[in-house]
C-alpha cells in the first residue's frame, strides 16, 4: 500500500486519536493528512511558515540570552577567582588590624579564622572571618555555620 491510499484509508476510517499537546482526542478523518515527502496543503504550508517564523524568532531570543549569560559569568569567574586571590593575603594587610600570626586559613567555607590575642598567649576570642568584596554575599554553607555560632552552637572537642 502506498502512502496516498494510506492517508486515503486513514480519513475513511473512524480512528481516534489524541493529541500530545492538550489529550484531548479527535477523529482522524477531521485532521489535515498529507504525505510530506511531497509539496504541503495550502494550509499545512501556512503553519509550517508561522512554526519557522516563531522557531527563529525563539532562537534569535536564546541567541542574545546565551550573549548575556556569557558576559556575566565571565565576569562573575573574574571577581570569584580575583576574591580567592586576595584572601589568601587579605589577613596581612596593615589597615584591616589583624595580626597575621593569629590568623589561620580555611579558604572553604570561611576563609580564615582568627585567634584574637594569640601572640599574647591568651587567646580571649576565636573570630570566623569572611571576606567578601562587591555585592557578595554569605552562601548558604556560610549563613548556616554564622547561624551556629550565633546560637552558640559552636563546640571544641579534643580526640586522643
Amino acid at each position: 500500500m502506498d502512502t496516498e491510499q494510506l492517508i486515503k484509508n486513514m480519513k475513511a476510517s473512524l480512528l481516534i486519536a489524541r493529541c500530545p499537546k492538550c489529550d484531548e482526542e479527535f477523529k482522524l478523518s477531521d485532521s489535515l493528512l498529507f504525505d510530506g515527502m511531497k509539496r504541503f496543503p495550502d494550509a499545512a504550508e501556512q503553519i509550517r511558515i508561522q512554526l519557522a517564523e516563531e522557531l527563529e524568532k525563539k532562537k534569535k531570543e536564546l541567541e542574545k540570552r546565551k550573549i548575556s549569560v556569557d558576559v556575566t559569568a565571565e565576569k562573575k569567574a573574574i571577581e570569584v577567582g580575583f576574591g580567592k586571590m586576595i584572601e589568601k593575603f587579605l589577613p596581612a594587610y596593615k589597615d584591616l588590624e589583624l595580626q597575621f600570626a593569629e590568623c589561620r586559613p580555611l579558604y572553604d567555607p570561611i576563609d580564615v579564622l582568627v585567634f584574637n590575642g594569640l601572640l599574647n598567649r591568651k587567646v580571649d576570642s576565636i573570630t570566623f572571618l569572611e571576606i567578601k568584596s562587591g555585592n557578595s554575599k554569605l552562601n548558604n554553607h556560610q549563613k548556616m555555620i554564622k547561624d551556629a555560632i550565633l546560637d552558640k552552637k559552636a563546640d571544641m572537642r579534643v580526640l586522643g
